[in-house]
């Protein structure tokens, strides 16, 4: 585990509570990274799974210090694949980025795909220079780049997919 994280006490729970909702909409419109439309999505998959619980093909993990979220991950089986999951969502409050937070998410959310039989995480994300950062993120905890594809989301703004196989 990071020292930052463990300095803040983060747990990571894998029950999204109905008080978890109102603290995550806030963090997915501080980080500024997403659009309206983006934040909406978002929020239809959180609700889904407070609504479905264990039901919702939405699976969670929520980073929280005391009972406050201050981030999460959001993950599922790829349609149609066997053992292949997509990684839809992973946020943290801009507040405490680059605390360690998010790749104890990522690996813990990893460590839940393999105990589900998943092999593979796949992530899309756009290309924009806001995104740089992210990248790098994915690359530092062992994903690649798979597909780009070009101009997917808007002129200049490409779909790039990550990649990784888990071991």
């Amino acid at each position: 585990m990071c020292a930052a994280a463990a300095a803040l006490n983060v747990e990571i729970r894998a029950e999204m509570l109905p008080a978890d909702r109102a603290p995550l909409e806030h963090i997915l419109r501080a980080c500024k990274f997403f659009r309206e439309d983006e934040i909406l999505v978002a929020l239809e998959l959180i609700d889904d799974r407070l609504h479905r619980g264990k039901a919702s093909d939405y699976h969670f993990l929520v980073a929280a210090i005391g009972d406050r979220a201050v981030g999460y991950c959001c993950y599922g089986l790829i349609a149609c694949s066997l053992h292949s999951y997509d990684l839809y969502w992973i946020v943290v409050d801009p507040a405490i980025h680059r605390s360690g937070i998010g790749r104890k998410l990522i690996t813990a959310g990893e460590e839940h795909v393999r105990k589900m039989g998943g092999k593979r995480v796949y992530i899309e994300t756009s290309s924009r220079p806001l995104y740089m950062p992210t990248h790098h993120f994915y690359s530092s905890c062992g994903y690649r780049v798979e597909a780009t594809l070009h101009e997917f989301y808007a002129p200049g703004d490409n779909k790039v997919i990550f990649s990784k196989v888990l071991e």
